[in-house]
């Protein structure tokens, strides 16, 4: 027996958005990198690097219980609202190199973080032990294996574990989109590159970074949600 056309689940283009600190800085939240290469008054090894960790683990968890309380005060703006939107229409999969949940509070439903969450800890020694919170983290807590808990974050000089995940993705999409990140930080940066030559891409941001000869890019010079509804119009 025959199917009918409408009973037939409509298959949606895979959309790709790559989101960087310039999609949340509308909801209040600070960018990772300032042009002093300060965050906070602080230098950025000092809080997200091994060696930083390694030296002065109290003032790395002060850091990041700070950051866990500004996030979960701020609210999702109407870029992360947008790009829920769209999954009416597209298969819509979120890559974020956001430690913050404001993807997911604002309705996406496939968000993959590269770098890493802010509502979720681990264990210093097994990364495999990882629970979740919404409080602070202080020394002396200890996860399952008896070793002290940690923000689940990658910080510089860590491997990026998400990015094999990230870039099957990418290479399976029929439109890419990137959305307030300067492509500097690797590996995020090449996934643009990885994207297949074929298919439209989009970047928005208020500074288009530069790219080189990337084939089909249209560039959205714009805030992310003044972009993001551009963007829409467009697809």
């Amino acid at each position: 027996m025959e199917t009918k056309t409408s009973d037939r689940q409509k298959i949606k283009p895979k959309l790709v958005v790559l989101t960087g600190a310039g999609i949340s800085a509308e909801s209040g939240i600070k960018t990772f990198r300032d042009s002093d290469g300060l965050w906070e008054g602080h230098d950025i090894y000092e809080v997200a690097s091994p060696k930083g960790w390694k030296k002065n683990p109290a003032l790395v968890l002060d850091f990041y219980n700070l950051r866990r309380r500004d996030i979960a005060a701020a609210q999702p703006n109407a870029a992360h609202n947008g790009l829920a939107d769209l999954e009416a229409d597209f298969d819509v999969h979120i890559i974020t190199q956001n430690i913050d949940d404001l993807h997911e509070r604002g309705g996406s439903s496939k968000v993959l973080h590269l770098h890493g969450e802010i509502f979720k800890m681990r264990s210093e020694y097994d990364e495999s032990l990882i629970y979740d919170i919404r409080g602070d983290i202080q020394l002396g807590d200890t996860a399952g294996d008896g070793h002290q808990l940690r923000p689940y974050i990658v910080w510089f000089e860590e491997p990026v574990p998400m990015i094999s995940e990230a870039a099957s993705i990418t290479s399976q999409a029929d439109i890419f989109v990137v959305i307030g990140t300067s492509l500097v930080v690797y590996p995020a940066a090449g996934l643009l590159e990885m994207a297949p030559k074929h298919i439209p891409k989009y970047i928005i941001d208020k500074h288009i970074p530069q790219t080189g000869a990337i084939p089909n890019l249209t560039r959205i010079e714009a805030t992310a949600s003044a972009g993001v509804a551009k963007l829409k119009q467009l697809l």
